[in-house]
């Protein structure tokens, strides 16, 4: 699939196709012990891309160029897997967080509108 064909796509989508994908393997969900060290892992990755482009860290000169892009599509994958093996809707979940959010933060920040 070239970038061109992608389009947009629902959370219920994305995680529907992982669930198609790691259910073929008889393995199937890693336990949520693992699923969250795997998740802990690949956001350690992510933060230390972010150091290198926006920190002080500077890279050693053996270590591979890597992309943010990338490093956090991994964490997001990883979420999504770590919800699909929990039961959880992320959908529904938006939702709900997205609705404490205007009620709690309401007139927490300073608005642009004025």
């Amino acid at each position: 699939m070239s970038f061109e064909q992608f389009e947009e796509r629902s959370l219920k989508s994305m995680q529907q196709e992982l669930d198609e994908y790691i259910g073929q393997f008889k393995l199937g969900y890693f336990p949520a012990l693992s699923q969250l060290a795997r998740l802990t892992e690949e956001l350690g990755e992510l933060s230390r891309e972010v150091m290198h482009v926006h920190g002080e860290k500077q890279k050693k000169s053996t270590e591979k160029e890597g992309f943010i892009e990338e490093e956090l599509t991994d964490v997001f994958v990883n979420v999504l897997i770590f919800a699909n093996s929990l039961g959880i809707d992320l959908t529904q979940s938006f939702s709900k967080d997205m609705e404490k959010f205007n009620k709690r933060d309401k007139n927490r920040y300073e608005r642009v509108d004025g």
